[in-house]
């Protein structure tokens, strides 16, 4: 059996790592803006709602400067088979600074092709890290979806 790979995508900003830890964190700027909860010290909860849509994290993991990670404690996607099955995947943000500029390196372990959601939420992560975090990131506004 082949091992799936995991959704990934990469942005960079002029930004230092501690910078781009704290508006990660920030997420009703630039993922959604129905947003409950913290989302940036290691225990921390926080909910996400588009609609009746809505995805509730545990800050699984916190080394600012360096790495977060959201772990899905509960989920509800309607417009899926499995309205659940974003439940136990967990999304890393791995940072890198550089010359000035920091890496984000985002990885949702358990988004893979082989699952339902695989196309929508890819072409939905990519738009909200490219066109909402990486502006956010380099100084600017991000684009949060409305709930």
């Amino acid at each position: 059996m082949n091992a799936q790979k995991n959704f990934n995508y990469k942005i960079e900003a002029m930004t230092s790592a501690t910078q781009a830890y704290e508006k990660i964190s920030r997420v009703q700027d630039w993922w959604a803006q129905n947003f409950k909860g913290g989302a940036a010290n290691l225990g921390d909860t926080f909910t996400v709602r588009f609609g009746d849509t809505f995805v509730d994290f545990k800050i699984s993991e916190a080394e600012p400067g360096k790495k977060v990670a959201w772990y899905v404690t509960n989920c509800w996607l309607p417009w899926q088979n499995d309205k659940t099955e974003w439940n136990d995947t967990t999304v890393v943000f791995t940072l890198d600074e550089s010359d000035g500029a920091t890496t984000v390196d985002m990885t949702h372990l358990g988004l893979t092709p082989d699952v339902e959601c695989y196309a929508n939420c890819e072409a939905g992560w990519t738009q909200h890290l490219k066109e909402s975090l990486q502006p956010l990131l380099a100084g600017g506004k991000g684009k949060p979806q409305a709930g």
